[in-house]
């Protein structure tokens, strides 16, 4: 297998449409020079993939990027942030024919949120793991079915192709290579210069609120509205079908066919999720969130925490307002 390259030459490749924050993380990372602190410098470089100016977002601005395709053939790293039509547009030839070339030749790739769409577009998702914003990974996996889309986690490192989730996940992706090409050091001081979390592991899970699949009927809305508000209570299968006036085999069997999912499992996943609040926006002692929640021990929220989100809640209640909070 063919050695990936020396972190040295960083290079971002900018489509119309680009979001600024995403484009944003890859500067910030690379981008400053932080040598009087003893950093290494990149030789870091945005380059405009569909001509100059390149529009921004929803196209109310534009920028004036110095440098085009050909600069990517010198780069050690090809960045690819997220861009506004990614899940449907067409990528310029050029750049998806020097992604092929990069990774051929040992460079490596990070894309951030939709920007795994120009990884697909090269065919260079084709059997391998990857992710990508939780929003856009159903779209990710149908016009590439040939990737093998994990939307549950933050980033995947597959050698020369690395690809993250949205956001603050493409700053931990970022860590990660630094991380492991300059040594934990480098990644932890440039994280505290950022202000940020110095590593969080690429398995661990997006912390993400999924809506219930739209449905063309609905005659379990009004029992979920009430599952909904009886959280804390045991809810039985039994009792839901009550409410619906129908028996618990066609109530379970209809609930699956209107949420893709069990009443249990839906039950589960908003109990985590109201326990999530709960440890964001509360002092509560786990124990007394356990409760709330409707697992009734902190050992049975524990358990449910890391196998949903692999995470704990003292540790998801550290992330989201700092050590200080455990």
């Amino acid at each position: 297998m063919l050695k990936p390259s020396p972190l040295k030459n960083v290079a971002v490749a900018v489509v119309n449409g680009v979001t600024p924050f995403e484009m944003g993380i890859f500067c910030e990372v690379f981008g400053i020079d932080r040598s009087a602190m003893g950093l290494p410098t990149y030789d870091f470089a945005v380059c405009a993939m569909e001509g100059n100016p390149v529009t921004v977002g929803d196209g109310h601005y534009s920028l004036t990027l110095p440098y085009g395709p050909d600069r990517l053939e010198e780069a050690d790293l090809i960045c690819l942030p997220a861009d506004r039509q990614a899940p449907t547009r067409e990528y310029p030839e050029p750049l998806l024919e020097a992604l092929r070339r990069a990774v051929d030749r040992g460079a490596r790739v990070l894309s951030v949120c939709s920007g795994a769409f120009m990884l697909g577009a090269a065919g260079l998702l084709d059997d391998r793991r990857c992710t990508t914003h939780w929003m856009h990974a159903p779209a990710l996996a149908r016009r590439f079915p040939r990737a093998k889309v994990d939307p549950d986690v933050l980033y995947v490192d597959e050698g020369r192709v690395i690809t993250s989730a949205g956001t603050a996940s493409g700053i931990d992706a970022c860590l990660h290579l630094v991380r492991q090409e300059q040594g934990a050091e480098v990644a932890n001081t440039i994280a505290r210069r950022m202000v940020v979390p110095p590593h969080r592991d690429g398995g661990q899970a997006q912390y993400i609120q999924r809506p219930l699949p739209r449905t063309s009927c609905d005659t379990v809305g009004e029992v979920i509205g009430w599952m909904g508000r009886h959280l804390e209570e045991e809810i039985t299968v039994e009792q839901l079908a009550e409410r619906a006036h129908m028996s618990p085999r066609t109530f379970a069997r209809r609930f699956l066919q209107e949420t893709g999912t069990t009443p249990y499992q839906w039950v589960l996943r908003q109990r985590v999720l109201l326990a999530q609040e709960l440890l964001e926006a509360t002092d509560e002692t786990v124990d007394a969130i356990a409760g709330r929640s409707g697992f009734g021990t902190a050992a049975a929220l524990r358990h449910h925490f890391l196998r949903t989100l692999n995470t704990t809640p003292n540790a998801f209640r550290r992330t989201f307002r700092g050590p200080s909070a455990a």
